[in-house]
């Protein structure tokens, strides 16, 4: 960042509503999550043989907030414990000399058995209690240390090998409940008599999984154990370490990554008879791309976040020259697009024009659906069942291009309202194929690009990217998405005066991502709990008008 501030605590006034709060969850880690937590307690080099099912997206639009209403199938459980066996043998491996391959076990285990055939509980105990510590974010107490420590003593002891005895006793910490999932637990609330708030160490879990994507560290867990992190200053000061923390990264781009549910991409699938040069590669770094740019506009320069939506400044690969008909350099570089050019900010780069189209052509209407809901917070209607998609599915000789094939589809009145929402912002975008290259012309016909926002009127994807800019729920979108996140959960009628209250933060910030991160963390309703739960929010409403159930092809 280019910029902090000071860890001295403000007025509990300026903190937020001191009466706010959020309800306990408890909900599964995500893929990322789980990867992340093992590359900080173990190290990069330990790699995760079995992929970890994904998770279904929360009608919110947040994966992670999935976490909390989802259970996990069988098979999916077998895989995340095929993912511990391999995850332990590593990490008591004594390594091979001759491929030049570490011997995890001298530096992850902190101490040596007396004999490697027998059980020693005191090295055991040594072990569990560090790197259970970290697993279950909170140190184990008495009873919990002594039966893991039993359980490596009757594995040591059945497989005749120390390392192989610890190695069962990780594998089933990796796939105990409480380290798979993020369980929020209370405690009176001295402050608030008759209330409660989170516990010392679930408000250290619920910070890192916001920052961070990953659990707590050594520094936030001691501070948990002191009972610093309960106090104002003292989660002031655990805050500000972890937004200086190169940990900040990992977090801010699983955030957008989350938000702009780009998990997709792991099975999107373009026509290559269409698109030749859409590959696996181009694909991947698209998606980086915009991570990259994300968080070295937001964190790096510390910028508006609107004007991540105008910004033309990214990062380019190889891969991704040829999508973009510019010189390619050698890994991943910085790049600005000319005045001139037609790509400006986030939504014309691949990643979100690829993403939101079919397999061989464009479609105005997810791309403006997908704006709409992702961007705006606002709730675009299901296709009603039995709608004829013939006319923009079908090739038709009179009907040339994208625009026209929809006005054909809009005769339908049933699908007239809801295309009506997302068209108009779609269109804007249709100089940019289904693989997110730039074109002038589909069908030998020029292309029409004018398009409207919510009153707004544009002719060009660099007009409807102002209009974005400029639009009031881009913001207040971001804050409802990422208070949710932080939180664990979506946002109901009782979180209200806590949005107003980071709503006007973030536009006092300048729209600095930092400070909203900031202000959120630092909020009470962060650390208190809820009297009652209460029913969600409701979607945003769009000055358009709408049909019930209207199509969205």
């Amino acid at each position: 960042m280019t910029e902090q501030r000071s860890a001295d605590v403000p007025a509990v006034a300026d903190l937020g509503p001191v009466d706010a709060g959020s309800v306990p969850r408890v909900r599964f880690m995500t893929a990322q999550q789980y990867s992340n937590v093992i590359a900080d307690v173990f190290g990069s080099d330990i790699q995760i043989g079995t992929p970890i099912p994904p998770l279904m997206r929360a009608p919110d639009g947040l994966l992670s907030t999935t976490a909390g209403s989802v259970g996990i199938p069988g098979g999916q459980l077998m895989q995340l414990q095929r993912a511990a066996a391999s995850i332990a043998a590593q990490v008591v491996d004594k390594g091979d000399i001759g491929k030049e391959l570490p011997a995890h076990r001298s530096y992850l285990v902190p101490c040596k058995p007396k004999a490697e055939n027998a059980a020693d509980d005191a090295c055991a105990e040594k072990f569990i209690r560090s790197t259970g510590r970290l697993l279950f974010r909170r140190s184990l107490d008495e009873a919990q240390v002594a039966g893991w420590v039993g359980e490596a003593r009757a594995a040591t002891e059945h497989l005749k090998d120390f390392y192989a005895g610890l190695a069962s006793v990780l594998e089933g910490m990796l796939i105990d409940p409480m380290v798979l999932m993020v369980a929020d637990t209370t405690e009176p609330d001295p402050a608030r008599p008759g209330q409660r708030r989170l516990d010392a160490y679930s408000m250290a879990s619920r910070l890192s999984f916001f920052l961070w994507n990953s659990v707590p560290n050594d520094a936030v867990l001691k501070a948990a154990e002191s009972g610093e992190i309960q106090t104002p200053a003292g989660r002031a000061r655990v805050v500000e370490m972890m937004l200086s923390s190169p940990r900040l990264e990992n977090g801010i781009r699983a955030f957008f990554d989350d938000m702009l549910a780009y998990d997709k991409f792991d099975s999107l699938a373009k026509d290559g008879m269409v698109y030749s040069r859409e590959s696996g590669a181009v694909l991947k770094d698209a998606r980086e791309q915009t991570l990259r740019t994300a968080y070295d506009h937001l964190v790096v320069r510390n910028r508006d976040y609107r004007d991540l939506f105008t910004t033309r400044d990214t990062f380019m690969s190889p891969a991704l020259a040829s999508v973009y008909n510019v010189p390619a350099v050698p890994g991943w570089a910085p790049y600005s697009f000319p005045e001139d050019s037609p790509r400006q900010g986030i939504l014309n780069q691949v990643s979100f024009l690829a993403l939101h189209s079919h397999p061989g052509r464009s479609s105005p209407t997810l791309r403006g659906k997908a704006l709409r809901e992702t961007l705006l917070c606002s709730v675009v209607p299901p296709p009603p069942p039995n709608v004829d998609f013939s006319a923009v599915e079908d090739p038709d000789a009179n009907l040339h291009t994208a625009r026209e094939r929809l006005t054909a589809h809009r005769s339908n009145p049933v699908c007239a309202g809801c295309h009506k929402i997302t068209d108009p912002i779609g269109l804007a975008m249709e100089n940019f194929d289904g693989a997110g290259q730039y074109r002038t012309s589909e069908g030998g016909v020029i292309i029409d690009a004018s398009g409207s926002l919510d009153g707004k009127e544009f002719n060009t994807p660099q007009g409807l990217a102002h209009a974005l800019r400029d639009h009031p729920g881009l913001p207040t979108c971001l804050v409802k998405r990422m208070y949710g996140y932080g939180v664990g959960g979506a946002t109901t009628t009782l979180d209200k005066p806590q949005l107003d209250f980071l709503n006007q933060r973030f536009a006092a910030s300048g729209y600095r991502v930092p400070d909203l991160l900031r202000a959120i963390a630092l909020s009470p309703a962060f650390g208190n709990v809820a009297e009652r739960p209460a029913a969600p929010l409701p979607a945003i409403k769009t000055t358009s008008l709408a049909a019930p159930g209207a199509a969205v092809e």
